[in-house]
């Protein structure tokens, strides 16, 4: 399979309005990627188009509003983007959405607000825009996880479980697309300064003591800037990698887990917070 091409393409990006995403839009589009952008806060959204559109008049940057955690506003933007952008080439699944919280703190209705936004969209999306991505020879899907779909924290059980899943999807569906000459990267960020750790819901159990001493540790563990990770994403995708660690957060404790598949706990538990909210 060759390099993915960026000219001439449309990539939908999900959760654009800040963070990996706004980043990941700008740099698609100085590479020549029509954008279809994708996010629930209206206003930073536009922001985000409008500079766009400001800087490269010549590429056309659709947007729509929408709240993954809907599963069935999910599966109307699903069916709406294939009849709307059938010359889609590229699907970035980058929305996601926290939860600090011990399971036992959590209620199962916040568990699967996060499995909604972090891996049903992906599926769903992913499943109305393949027919699409079909049609075009060399297109590409890329799926963010996070650190934490390589290894699992107290305190992140639902967040854990939705990027796991994540992983596992696109490891298979990456085996499935190859003969179709369709690319799939998944990514696993790690301390990324983005949004997501002061935008994360608290579990109903957690006091709110607990959650900002947890949140003021792991913020100091958010270094990157997002517009480096997304230049590495950009570069993965160019080069069809399957597989994309960023940070030495993210390195790390793949290592970890490779050597100790069942004890890494224990040497990373110190520097873990149980109710803090994750990096991406």
């Amino acid at each position: 399979m060759g390099p993915y091409a960026f000219a001439g393409g449309t990539a939908v990006v999900t959760g654009a309005a800040s963070g990996i995403g706004e980043a990941l839009a700008g740099q698609l589009a100085a590479r020549g990627s029509h954008l279809v952008l994708l996010d629930r806060d209206a206003g930073r959204l536009e922001a985000v188009a409008a500079r766009i559109r400001a800087a490269s008049p010549a590429l056309r940057v659709a947007t729509t509003v929408v709240d993954l955690a809907d599963d069935e506003a999910t599966a109307r933007l699903a069916a709406a983007l294939v009849a709307e952008h059938p010359e889609t080439t590229l699907l970035v699944n980058n929305a996601g959405v926290a939860l600090g919280g011990r399971f036992d703190q959590v209620t199962l209705e916040e568990f699967d607000w996060v499995m909604a936004v972090n891996f049903r969209a992906v599926v769903r999306l992913t499943h109305a825009l393949l027919p699409v991505l079909k049609t075009h020879p060399g297109a590409h899907v890329v799926n963010v996880s996070s650190v934490f779909g390589i290894f699992a924290p107290a305190g992140q059980a639902a967040y854990a479980a939705s990027k796991f899943a994540v992983r596992g999807f696109s490891e298979s569906l990456r085996h499935e697309l190859a003969q179709d000459g369709i690319g799939v990267t998944v990514v696993h960020p790690g301390g990324i300064r983005t949004r997501i750790a002061e935008s994360a819901r608290v579990g109903s159990g957690v006091s709110v003591a607990e959650y900002e001493q947890g949140r003021k540790q792991f913020a100091k563990l958010l270094r990157m800037p997002p517009e480096d990770a997304a230049a590495r994403i950009v570069a993965a995708i160019e080069r069809r990698r399957p597989r994309l660690l960023i940070g030495w957060s993210a390195t790390v404790p793949d290592l970890l887990v490779r050597l100790l598949p069942g004890s890494y706990w224990r040497l990373i538990a110190r520097r873990a917070a149980p109710a803090t909210p994750p990096s991406v």
